[in-house]
């Protein structure tokens, strides 16, 4: 359906509780690649969906740990842009008002200043055990090397991310299941809508009644059930749709 900005703008001032779903376009507009992007020199003999596996770690762990230290120094120069920094201004003008879900792993909505953002599908810049932590794993600092591993057991530490074939964190998508049901409007924004089961999440906020806004500019998955679509970039619409009316 056809809705201008202006339309959005007066749903959020009415909306009693927004859920927002952020994926990779949102942090591509701070220069962060996306999944397949991030595959350069090196790199780019390689499928991100065979490096991204348990199972690839548990065979080539060099390798993969070597990968996701490239992607994380890809980030170093990577800030929250205008979309990161409006939703969390938002968010501080209006507590509990505003509930932020993201797909992406890079951390910058927390730094942008939503410290208690859902990321389903984890966080590039932290470590945990590849296997359950036995007391030799928790008693010491982990041994350096790529990847670092327990000194004593050889248990290795791997990125805190989802790969592939895992579950989603049951905390992350519990909180988003809940925020979701408790919203009026739903936020997705910069998202193709493809990847499940973030995606059936805006399903679940139209299905009971809820108004849904997808911000993208390409075409998603999505649109179809979507009370507006706005083609814009996020650090360009999202400014627009939170500032505050006067």
């Amino acid at each position: 359906m056809e809705m201008g900005r202006d339309t959005v703008r007066v749903w959020i001032n009415e909306a009693r509780h927004v859920a927002v779903l952020t994926g990779a376009g949102v942090s591509a507009e701070s220069g962060v690649p996306t999944f397949r992007d991030a595959q350069t020199g090196l790199w780019a003999q390689f499928d991100p969906q065979e490096l991204a596996t348990e199972a690839a770690y548990r065979a080539h762990p060099e390798r993969v740990w070597d990968w996701y230290a490239h992607r994380r120094a890809m980030l170093t120069k990577a800030e929250p842009n205008a979309g990161h920094l409006a939703l969390a201004a938002f968010a501080r003008r209006h507590p509990g008002r505003l509930s932020l879900i993201t797909q992406n792993v890079d951390g910058l909505h927390q730094r942008a200043g939503q410290p208690d953002t859902m990321a389903l599908h984890g966080a590039l810049g932290a470590d945990r055990w590849l296997d359950a932590p036995r007391a030799c794993c928790e008693a010491q600092a982990p041994q350096d090397g790529r990847p670092p591993a327990c000194a004593t057991c050889g248990n290795l530490r791997r990125p805190a991310v989802v790969w592939f074939g895992e579950n989603l964190p049951a905390d992350a998508l519990g909180a988003a299941e809940s925020a979701v049901a408790d919203c009026d409007l739903m936020l997705v924004v910069g998202t193709s809508g493809q990847v499940y089961p973030a995606a059936g999440l805006a399903l679940a906020a139209q299905q009971q009644g809820a108004r849904l806004v997808m911000i993208n500019p390409e075409p998603t998955e999505l649109d179809s059930i979507a009370d507006a679509c706005l083609r814009e970039p996020s650090a360009r619409c999202l400014p627009y749709l939170l500032k505050e009316f006067l």
